[in-house]
């Protein structure tokens, strides 16, 4: 081989190394910025990942269960003083209520209803005589009677809270009758909004 075809092989061999060279490097740019965009998507899927399965694994919402051994609330009533239906006489009640509720918003509720409600206890007090509120029964029919209509104010459905136990009874002969209609109504109470009604005066003349 001569000088000058020796010198002229020397002379490309350079740019042919260049070349490999920086296909190396681009090659290598193009896996780096391949691998950090994967690692990206990786960390941005691996939340969300785990929010759904937190969502997943998470129990349902059950409906909060009134506490029996909760400190129970009261919603004391202004006094009602009303005529009762005594046709012998002029004779008239002066009552103070306290309904004993569920919760605080029962109260709430109450205080939104509150026409409403004073307006079915008045109408359950004209309706009694003297006679019938003078006994402790006469009382507890009462305390029923309030607790059965401002609940019905409250949304509650309460059409059948008396006459299912006593048509219950009616079907089996052998139950005992009263003992039937106690359970029931005690069963139907606790469900209702008002769970019970209390009498802070009481005077009939």
């Amino acid at each position: 081989m001569s000088n000058a075809a020796a010198a002229n092989a020397t002379e490309a061999a350079p740019p042919a190394k260049s070349k490999k060279t920086l296909i190396i490097i681009i090659a290598a740019v193009v896996v780096l910025a391949l691998v950090g965009v994967g690692a990206m998507l990786l960390l941005k899927k691996k939340p969300a990942e785990g929010e759904e399965g937190e969502e997943a694994e998470a129990p349902p919402a059950k409906a909060a269960k009134a506490d029996p051994k909760a400190v129970p609330t009261f919603a004391p009533l202004d006094n009602f003083v009303v005529n009762l239906a005594d046709r012998d006489a002029e004779r008239y009640a002066q009552i103070g209520v306290t309904l004993e509720i569920t919760d605080a918003k029962a109260g709430d509720q109450i205080k939104a209803f509150m026409p409403a409600i004073r307006h079915a206890v008045l109408m359950i007090l004209a309706d009694k005589t003297a006679a019938q509120l003078i006994d402790r029964a006469g009382k507890e029919q009462l305390a029923r009677q309030i607790q059965r209509e401002t609940s019905r104010v409250l949304g509650a459905d309460v059409e059948d809270l008396e006459g299912d136990a006593a048509a219950e009874a009616a079907e089996d002969p052998k139950k005992d009758a009263k003992k039937s209609t106690k359970k029931k109504k005690k069963k139907a109470a606790a469900e209702l909004p008002v769970r019970a009604v209390h009498f802070s005066s009481f005077i009939v003349q």
